[in-house]
């Protein structure tokens, strides 16, 4: 037979209620309309649901055996339901969103956790690249929201949320000839001939050069790369503080210590998107559970 909503709505509500006058209320039909709606699933099916011999109707092995399948078949549709409902009222389809390669992505991953159960059916994507490439993703149109540094200058056709905070730390790999000189004070000077691993767009100019000490740097476009290249020794790093304490904690990384400035290079971490593209609704409150 071909099951619909309506006979797997019928079916479990007999079950759930215990009886079909119970479940004729519950469906806000007639009790006959139930009865004859069971029989004539028997009837196509080719045998019995529920045993009719007690005073009340008891499912059959065979009814119990169907079951499961039904409870998850009717879960998807009121899912679907309310998905229809919820795009009606300004959901979209597909949420898109890109993250700087340096954010911290825990508090994005919490983030994207309830707003899935939310909304079950909603599409979500997330796209990782180095701060440029996230920009130029907004600016095309790619993704609705991007999470960004923020920089010393404002973009006018930008609008941002305050969402935290990340800490670049200098650090380099235990096994590079310079940690012999990490445990003392250097001048951050010193950093300037001693190449850099950075991360950075392949594509595009780096616009925001504030974490570019040395005069020679390799670039890379992943952070994973970059933290591999510097815990491997080829140079040293301004990396996020969220990702290397574990590191700096067993010894793979040094955080050097500077004589003329604090260590440290505190970005605030922005929810950016377009002024004359407004958000939809899972951006909405994407952005609004990032600022909590």
């Amino acid at each position: 037979m071909n099951f619909s909503s309506e006979n797997i709505e019928l079916f479990l509500a007999v079950i759930d209620r215990g009886s079909f006058s119970a479940a004729a209320r519950a469906l806000q039909r007639v009790p006959s309309a139930v009865s004859m709606g069971i029989a004539n699933m028997e009837a196509e099916l080719g045998f019995p649901l529920f045993d009719r011999r007690s005073r009340e109707p008891t499912p059959t092995p065979l009814a119990l055996a169907l079951e499961p399948q039904a409870r998850i078949i009717a879960q998807q549709l009121q899912q679907l339901r309310v998905h229809a409902v919820e795009l009606s009222q300004g959901l979209e389809s597909t949420f898109a969103l890109a993250v700087a390669a340096e954010v911290d992505k825990t508090p994005v991953l919490a983030a994207l956790k309830t707003l899935s159960q939310r909304y079950p059916l909603l599409n979500i994507e997330v796209l990782s690249a180095p701060q440029d490439d996230v920009l130029h993703m907004l600016h095309s149109g790619r993704v609705s929201v991007a999470l960004a540094f923020g920089g010393l200058s404002i973009n006018v056709q930008e609008q941002f949320q305050y969402v935290g905070s990340e800490s670049l730390i200098a650090t380099i790999s235990a096994q590079h000839w310079a940690a012999e000189n990490a445990d003392d004070a250097l001048y951050i000077e010193d950093l300037v001939t001693i190449r850099q691993i950075i991360v950075a767009s392949m594509s595009h100019p780096i616009s925001d050069t504030r974490p570019l000490v040395a005069g020679s740097y390799w670039r890379t476009d992943t952070l994973a790369m970059a933290l591999g290249m510097v815990e491997a020794g080829l140079g040293w790093g301004n990396l996020p503080f969220s990702l290397i304490e574990p590191l700096l904690k067993q010894g793979h990384l040094k955080q050097l210590h500077f004589k003329n400035t604090k260590n440290e290079l505190k970005l605030p971490l922005h929810a950016v998107w377009l002024k004359n593209q407004s958000l939809n609704k899972a951006a909405r409150e994407f952005v609004q559970l990032m600022s909590q």
